[in-house]
């Protein structure tokens, strides 16, 4: 079962990793935001709470999850991840759109109406 970060049921951000990867995100039956990560990264600290409140407002129709680069080196490298915090957007288990470094909510918000 996949760890979710801090907050209920429905604003459950699910930590991914190299072995539930292809299940969680590639198989979903949801558009998925999924958040490249890492601990020591300070725009990343900043992105994470705004990515949370994405996850409680789309709860059931997009899911969020989360991927610290340094966990998961192989699904970084395969995905070309340079920097983070980078987000890709995926739909039917394909790559539909990305964003690059810190953004404001409201630059994801668009990213995701587009994609649902």
């Amino acid at each position: 079962m996949p760890r979710a970060f801090k907050g209920d049921a429905m604003s459950a951000v699910v930590e991914v990793d190299d072995t539930n990867f292809a299940t969680e995100v590639l198989g979903s039956a949801l558009p998925v935001l999924l958040d490249f990560s890492a601990e020591w990264c300070g725009p990343c600290k900043r992105l994470e709470p705004v990515v949370r409140e994405i996850a409680g407002e789309y709860g059931g129709r997009l899911k969020v999850a989360r991927l610290d680069i340094d966990r998961a080196q192989a699904t970084a490298v395969r995905y070309g991840i340079m920097s983070v915090p980078t987000v890709l957007f995926f739909k039917e288990g394909k790559v539909r759109d990305q964003l690059m470094g810190y953004v404001p909510k409201d630059k994801l918000v668009e990213k995701i109406d587009r994609i649902l």
